[in-house]
């Protein structure tokens, strides 16, 4: 039974029922003596509260998966490969040992195409790395002979002098790409003037083998094509092998100049034996780089 207060009255008074105290209006529930107006609403039932409109979820759009960095709705970064000839031939400022010594050739090739025959006769004599000079100024041929190229500007070892040590040096650096070179001038030199000299002492070669005129670039060119076909991917590195031997060879079949043509084959090989080395100086330098 609902509690009620009279107007004016001391005490409570029951009414009739509990409904007629309700719809009298004398009476006002003590607890609800704040809500709003209840007239409408079904009586003896506890006040109904107004229906509240719970709107549905509106179907939001679906939303696009996050990209992966890499698949094909969002690519990473991707490498573009340019092609920039003027990294083929060497710079002052990228690969300054191979520049130098190109600007070196380009002037002993021009003495040598205007200069007088019988001088121009003379300084190759005189640079000539035979025995004779190999045993009273090694030092000194090894280093004049490198300074002449062989059949001048336009020789086919000079483009491949300017290819070859401009790659090698971006690869291992200018004084690495030095060694490479020297190693196989030098060692090609004496491996191919030792044994005539042995041939002269014991009586197979007469005395004037021990002046053979014997200059260029072509023994360091030939160890620098080896040891550079070792930094090569392998698609690329024995066909550029296969080719150059094979043009090695076929040099000496003709039996032109066997001594020359020997020494070609020995300074590739050096060239070859030079992998481990060269190698070595490129993962260095990426470590250092790293």
């Amino acid at each position: 039974m609902e509690r009620t207060v009279a107007a004016g009255g001391a005490g409570p008074t029951p009414g009739p029922d509990s409904s007629g105290a309700a719809s009298s209006g004398a009476t006002t529930p003590f607890g609800d003596a704040g809500l709003p107006d209840v007239a409408g609403l079904l009586d003896g039932l506890p006040r109904q509260r107004a229906p509240q409109t719970v709107a549905a979820p509106q179907a939001s759009a679906p939303s696009a998966p996050a990209p992966v960095i890499g698949s094909a709705l969002a690519p990473g970064p991707r490498v573009v490969l340019r092609f920039r000839p003027w990294r083929l031939l060497p710079t002052p400022t990228g690969t300054p040992f191979t520049f130098a010594y190109a600007a070196a050739l380009t002037v002993t090739s021009l003495f040598a195409t205007y200069a007088d025959p019988a001088l121009l006769h003379a300084l190759h004599q005189g640079s000539s790395t035979d025995v004779a000079h190999l045993l009273r100024t090694p030092v000194l041929v090894l280093l004049a002979s490198a300074l002449w190229v062989a059949g001048g500007i336009v020789a086919p070892y000079t483009l491949c002098f300017l290819l070859v040590l401009t790659a090698l040096e971006r690869r291992i650096g200018g004084a690495r790409t030095a060694v490479v070179f020297l190693c196989g001038h030098v060692l090609a030199t004496l491996a191919t003037e030792g044994p005539v000299g042995l041939a002269v002492l014991v009586g197979h070669l007469p005395d004037s083998s021990l002046h053979r005129l014997d200059y260029g670039i072509s023994f360091g060119v030939a160890t620098s094509i080896g040891a550079l076909a070792g930094l090569l991917r392998p698609w690329l590195r024995w066909p550029v092998l296969v080719l150059f031997g094979g043009l090695l060879l076929q040099d000496l079949l003709t039996l032109a100049d066997p001594l020359t043509d020997w020494g070609h084959l020995i300074a590739l090989v050096i060239g070859v034996g030079m992998w481990p080395v060269v190698r070595r100086w490129v993962a260095s330098g990426a470590a250092g780089l790293g």
